[in-house]
């Protein structure tokens, strides 16, 4: 690719996960990371990097512009020399000289590294610190999952494979292994291992290993198939389903109204069926006369295959080394899934063939009886089966910063007459029908991104952006983020309110429902932790968020970072009457920053006499915390 097709795509696009530009008179630590990572992602086919072009960031839409190379032979010659001897292997880059508007750039092509050299790392940092992931438009450390799928590629043993302690065959439950048994005669009743003893499936599944002292015990894989109720609660307290009704379309504030939820713990193919029950028992029904017949037949308004794919895809990808819930949260507009462990696969090819399972284990059992889809697939089924219901399409957010997997089903009507109608007011536009789909969807989750549009429009990246940026334009659309963190806002125009977003003092969305579609969990926020958190950090708030109700921690864990302050006042406020709680403690509940939180949440939750201080005497105290006035003796 020469350096003006790059800069063509890096303006249309900004820059994306396949290309980056840099200044680059110098070859630096930010360089290097860009570097292990184009080489390390999985299935990318390597990235390309652009030196020499600088951001035009005050113009009114900010643009890439050739600045040039003082010496562009020395910076090609020590590119090449640190990818040869910074990393733990030899890189061989492709590097070209190349110009733009009369100035010296380079351009160079990182290939993917073949999976027995995986992970590529800086040899100064070692392993985990120094090895990096291209995650959209960004260079994340690698945490241990993403070491465990770049050591797939060596055969490695995945997490579910590995022995569960003080777990003995006992464990495992009879009627557990007769269900099993009877899903994978209805899949295939000529299988061979249905002729087997249960000693011999439970090694073929990979279920039972030798300890230490040849002995036969139970893998996770094993226990999550097959475990006993009471054992699954021994070995994995958190590791459940929570079903959680709430009324409206957002978390409720007021403390009087109480959610409905219920707490599901099963060997996993009974796990699917009760969990999927629930929601379908509790799903909004349509009703239709087919022609011929005498009574009507109602259906759930999402359909029955896309909850099961929804159900099975959180199961089977989650992170069991993640001790907390799968999170079923039905809205009044909407239902959401969230799982433990962000996609091993990029979000920009979710849909596309080919699977990465975090469980192979517990995958290979779900594909021989047919719970899941062929490998890869069930994104698009999902999708396909909401559009053929003529549904808002599924939206799907991995966020790697929360360590965690989302899944957005709405309940309402595609391109409906109510839709048509408000439609009508933009006719002066002349909308194309892929433009009309992509507004409805921005109005009803209240943003929109590039790969939502691609989502609902089968169209490609390119076509995408330059449709966003037409509706940008005409002032439909507000631009927020940039890079993979690019999204766009409803307008005032947009949804009929004369003063527009722009008026929010707070720049806050109107979203209600907190949809974010940032597919890599990423924030212009400058108040939020960080798209690459400290692991201590990620450890420490996941074990205060083990220590609440399930319905507080629920409720904690879906706040995103475009909420109203009066909506995580009231979440502080519910944090307080469970304990009292410091300022460091809350900040990491709340994924904000601490003076951020002492500022907008806690002063002024003090001035109202919501909270009182642990120390009033020395507001400044190190160990100064915070609880609810009505807990006070």
């Amino acid at each position: 690719m020469t350096a003006q097709e790059l800069l063509e795509r890096l303006n249309l696009l900004d820059e994306n996960e396949r290309i980056e530009a840099k200044q680059a008179n110098e070859i630096g630590k930010s360089l290097l990371e860009t570097v292990c990572a184009f080489a390390n992602e999985p299935g990318l086919g390597g990235g390309w990097l652009l030196l020499g072009v600088t951001r035009e960031e005050l113009a009114l839409f900010p643009a890439y512009e050739a600045q040039g190379l003082d010496q562009p032979d020395k910076v090609s010659a020590d590119l090449a020399s640190q990818a040869a001897n910074t990393f733990n292997r030899p890189l061989r880059l492709d590097i070209q000289t190349d110009a733009l508007e009369g100035k010296p750039v380079i351009v160079v092509f990182v290939p993917e590294a073949s999976p027995q050299d995986k992970p590529v790392y800086l040899k100064a940092q070692g392993l985990p610190r120094g090895a990096f992931r291209r995650v959209g438009s960004t260079d994340q450390h690698c945490t241990e999952d993403d070491l465990l799928t770049l050591y797939q590629g060596r055969q490695q043993e995945s997490f579910d494979a590995g022995l569960v302690p003080d777990a003995t065959l006992d464990d495992l439950a009879p009627e557990a292994i007769a269900d099993y048994r009877q899903s994978r005669r209805e899949a295939n009743p000529d299988a061979e291992e249905l002729r087997w003893s249960d000693e011999e499936l439970f090694q073929a599944l990979g279920c039972v290993r030798q300890n230490a002292q040849g002995q036969w015990q139970p893998t996770l894989a094993g226990l999550i198939l097959f475990g006993k109720p009471v054992a699954l609660r021994r070995a994995f307290p958190m590791t459940r389903v929570d079903y959680i009704r709430v009324p409206g379309r957002d978390w409720v504030p007021d403390p009087e109204r109480r959610f409905d939820s219920l707490e599901l713990r099963d060997p996993l193919f009974r796990l699917i069926r009760r969990a999927q029950a629930a929601i379908l028992d509790d799903l909004p029904k349509a009703f239709g006369l087919i022609e011929g017949d005498l009574q009507r037949k109602d259906s759930p308004v999402v359909p029955q295959r896309v909850i099961r794919e929804a159900v099975v895809n959180a199961l089977m990808h989650r992170s069991y080394r993640s001790h907390a819930p799968v999170l079923i949260i039905r809205y009044s507009n909407r239902l959401e899934i969230r799982n433990p462990g962000f996609s091993l696969k990029s979000p920009e090819h979710l849909g596309e063939p080919g699977s990465l399972p975090r469980n192979p284990k517990l995958a290979a059992a779900l594909y021989d009886t047919r719970f899941a889809e062929t490998k890869g697939s069930g994104v698009r089924v999902m999708r396909e089966m909401c559009e053929s219901a003529g549904l808002a399409p599924p939206l799907f957010e991995s966020d790697r910063g929360q360590d965690q997997f989302v899944v957005r089903l709405f309940f309402h009507h595609f391109l409906g007459p109510a839709d048509l109608a408000w439609l009508a007011h933009f006719k002066d536009l002349h909308l194309s029908e892929t433009e009309a789909r992509a507004l409805v969807v921005a109005r009803e989750a209240g943003a929109i991104d590039n790969a939502t549009w691609r989502d609902i429009n089968k169209v490609d990246t390119l076509t995408a952006s330059q449709s966003l940026k037409k509706l940008r334009d005409a002032g439909l659309l507000q631009q927020k983020g940039r890079g993979s963190a690019t999204w766009y806002q409803p307008t005032g125009r947009m949804l009929g309110d004369d003063e527009g977003l722009s008026s929010n003092p707070d720049g806050l969305s109107s979203n209600p429902d907190g949809f974010s579609s940032n597919p890599d969990g990423l924030s212009s926020n400058p108040d939020f932790l960080s798209s690459n958190p400290d692991p201590a950090a990620e450890a420490a708030r996941r074990a205060l968020l083990n220590e609440l109700p399930g319905e507080l921690a629920a409720r904690i864990g879906s706040l995103g970072q475009r909420r109203p302050p009066e909506e995580i006042r009231e979440a502080v406020v519910a944090l307080c009457r469970q304990r009292a709680y410091r300022a460091e403690e809350l900040a990491l509940l709340l994924t904000r920053n601490v003076e951020t939180v002492r500022q907008n949440y806690l002063r002024p939750l003090l001035r109202v006499d919501r909270i009182t201080m642990t120390r009033p005497d020395k507001p400044n105290d190190p160990e100064q915390a915070y609880r609810a006035v009505e807990d006070r003796k």
